[in-house]
């Protein structure tokens, strides 16, 4: 049997996301020649029916001042082996040791992410309106004034434009601006933008339950010649990255080729993480776009495709895009300019 913890892997397989991350027993519980089953405390019973609508799926539902384990129990083979996915407490599983000694437990950390990289035609769908609606957000943001505003300033005008297009849920804006971008994930602080500053932004959230995340990266003035060669660098490499994208290549593939062009160009030393990672229900899953990393892309795939070059006490540079592996080829779901964009 399986046994799936709130996370990623429960939204995926039943559409439930708890609304927060509780102590109570809350665990989805798969067995051969049953139908699935959903244990929530049943204070979450009303949301957890309302979002897992599915009609083979079984609601158990368990009260405070109850043992969870008690109500778990049954639904289990007592001699049985399961596989845990991510995300599961260790008090959970000690819980169910001590209730079933008999049982023994394996990680699926790899199995489930793996199963949900694929992406079918209504998951597409959905990251498309998430990366048009981060798309608008962006052309937007630029119309806004930058110089002499601080950086959570900016970053709460992303929130409410990723917000005014759709998004339910905000996860992350970053504002790097001036030497602060030389930290791919600087959290915006009250540094005041000055005008010369480079600003890298990275923005994304959860639009229709599916991520959305993109980078660009803008210039506060026109910038130094410096300044323009490092992001055109940049850009270069990022679309190295996407046109390498297709059925059949590694990984690792991806991230070869726009490293080797921050490379080819002296950079190599500044370009400090990988080149990208999946998305789908969470905006960051397998697969992972790194050194090392063979798994063979297939279409439906959909992952990020963002080189960096971070120059400390200077500024940095990032370019982003969601990539979708095609029949032949690669798509990508951001469509907004990735020429240095001047903002004021």
């Amino acid at each position: 049997g399986v046994l799936v913890a709130p996370g990623p892997d429960l939204v995926w397989l039943t559409g439930y996301r708890p609304t927060a991350d509780t102590e109570r027993l809350t665990l989805l519980v798969l067995a051969a020649g049953q139908d699935p089953v959903l244990v929530v405390p049943t204070l979450e019973a009303p949301d957890a029916a309302r979002a897992a609508g599915a009609p083979a799926l079984t609601l158990r539902d368990w009260t405070d001042g109850k043992d969870p384990y008690a109500v778990t129990a049954p639904l289990l083979d007592v001699s049985g082996r399961f596989g845990v996915s991510d995300n599961a407490w260790a008090m959970h599983l000690l819980g169910f040791q001590q209730a079933l000694p008999g049982t023994s437990y394996v990680s699926l950390t790899q199995a489930l992410p793996m199963l949900r990289a694929v992406k079918d035609e209504a998951e597409l769908e959905r990251l498309a309106a998430a990366g048009a609606a981060a798309d608008a957000a962006y052309e937007e943001i630029q119309k806004v004034p930058f110089a002499g505003r601080r950086e959570t300033d900016v970053a709460g005008d992303l929130a409410d434009l990723l917000r005014r297009f759709g998004h339910a849920q905000v996860d992350f804006t970053v504002v790097g601006s001036g030497p602060n971008g030389a930290n791919p994930h600087h959290e915006a602080g009250d540094r005041v933008i000055e005008r010369g500053d480079m600003v890298v932004l990275d923005f994304g959230g959860l639009l229709h339950g599916y991520g959305s995340d993109t980078s660009r990266t803008v210039h506060v003035g026109e910038p130094t010649a410096e300044e323009q060669r490092v992001h055109d660098v940049v850009r270069e490499a990022q679309a190295a990255g996407c046109a390498a994208v297709r059925p059949g290549a590694a990984c690792q593939d991806i991230d070869r080729a726009a490293r080797a062009v921050i490379t080819e160009f002296g950079y190599g030393e500044y370009f400090i993480h990988r080149t990208g990672h999946g998305i789908g229900v969470t905006t960051h899953e397998p697969p992972y776009m790194i050194e090392g990393e063979e798994q063979p892309l297939v279409p439906g795939m959909c992952f990020s495709v963002e080189p960096g070059i971070y120059l400390p006490g200077r500024f940095g540079v990032r370019i982003e895009d969601i990539v979708t592996v095609t029949e032949d080829g690669g798509r990508r779901l951001n469509t907004t300019a990735r020429e240095m964009a001047i903002v004021d």
